[in-house]
């Protein structure tokens, strides 16, 4: 095996499942996340990194502009089109039970905010980014990110009021 192989492997190994979590937190679906994190890796091997920054932070922000270009695609908007129509009969058939069983209700509450706010709150809780981290990552002043993060909380309030989540219990 030469360098670069062996170097690939282990960037795969050490990246790949974040890179994966924080693309399906933008596009909801596992495999457009596994398609979009295979782009990003093909692209980073294609490209001459320089060691400017750290792999990851080059890697998440190469999978947050792929995600979000995938968000834009007509593809996604024809996904999303045949999804609210097979949605409609395949909730009929589901037992509710089975559906809450599926997910798990503080997933499914972030995944329900808007994107601007559900960007921050993934990857201050989820990716364990600092706020001026989170900042550079979409490119947004600092005091934005936390103006979001606290409207992204207050949105989560009344969905989460029963659900014993310490972030909003100490808000």
């Amino acid at each position: 095996m030469t360098k670069i192989n062996r170097d690939i492997d282990l960037i795969v190994e050490q990246h790949a499942e974040h890179l994966l979590q924080l693309a399906y937190f933008y596009t909801k679906d596992r495999f457009s996340s596994e398609d979009i994190v295979q782009e990003v890796l093909i692209k980073f091997l294609e490209t001459d990194y320089e060691e400017r920054g750290t792999i990851r932070a080059y890697l998440s922000r190469m999978t947050i502009n792929k995600s979000k270009d995938y968000l834009k695609s007509w593809a996604y908007k024809k996904i999303q089109f045949k999804e609210k129509w097979s949605h409609i009969t395949a909730t009929k058939k589901k037992d509710k039970l089975l559906v809450q069983n599926e997910r798990t209700l503080i997933g499914e509450a972030v995944l329900n905010l808007p994107l601007e706010y559900r960007e921050p709150i993934i990857l201050f809780y989820f990716q364990d980014l600092s706020i001026h981290e989170i900042a550079e990552t979409i490119g947004l002043p600092q005091n934005t990110v936390k103006t979001r993060l606290r409207r992204a909380r207050e949105k989560l309030k009344p969905v989460l009021q029963d659900e014993a989540w310490e972030v909003l219990a100490n808000e």
